[in-house]
C-alpha cells in the first residue's frame, strides 16, 4: 500500500462528499484525479485490501433489521464458510476472531423478520450454527483507523 492509498483510506473513513461529482470532489481533496481515485478504490477492492466501499445505512431507522452474529468454524472450513457468508448481500462486515466463536459478522436486512430467515439460510448453506445476538442498546463510537 503506497502513500496515496493510505491517504485515500484515512480520508474517506471520515466521510464521502455528497455532491453532483463526489469522486471528483474527494479526489481533489486528495490531490489526485477523479479517475485515479476510482481506479485505486477498485484495485483495493479486487485485491481485498478493502472488503467493501459504500454507504452504511442505519437499517433499523429505515424499517429494517440489524444484528451481530457469530459462528464457530473449524480452521479447515474457515475460508469456504467466509466466502459463503460474504456471498449474502445482507452481510455488512465479517471478521475473524481469536476465540471459540471465531467468525463475527453483522446482518442488515430490509425487514426485522428477514434476520431470522438469513440466519437459517446461512446455517443451511454452511452446515454450521449461527449465534444471533441482536443489540439491546445502541452506543455511538466514532472510530477511525489511521494507516
Amino acid at each position: 500500500m503506497d502513500a496515496i492509498d493510505r491517504a485515500i483510506i484515512n480520508t474517506l473513513q471520515r466521510g464521502f462528499p455528497i455532491s453532483e461529482r463526489p469522486y471528483q470532489q474527494a479526489a481533489a481533496e486528495l490531490g489526485i484525479e477523479e479517475q485515479e481515485l476510482i481506479q485505486r478504490l477498485q484495485t483495493m477492492l479486487e485485491d481485498k485490501r478493502l472488503s467493501r466501499f459504500g454507504p452504511l445505512y442505519h437499517a433499523e431507522r429505515m424499517g429494517g433489521g440489524l444484528s451481530l452474529c457469530a459462528m464457530a468454524i473449524p480452521e479447515q472450513d474457515f475460508e469456504r464458510v467466509t466466502e459463503q457468508v460474504n456471498g449474502f448481500p445482507e452481510v455488512a462486515h465479517n471478521y475473524a476472531r481469536d476465540h471459540e466463536l471465531n467468525m463475527w459478522f453483522v446482518l442488515a436486512t430490509e425487514t426485522p423478520e428477514r434476520i431470522g430467515e438469513v440466519v437459517k439460510e446461512i446455517e443451511k448453506l454452511t452446515s454450521y450454527p449461527v449465534y444471533n445476538m441482536p443489540k439491546q442498546e445502541e452506543f455511538y463510537v466514532g472510530l477511525h483507523f489511521q494507516l
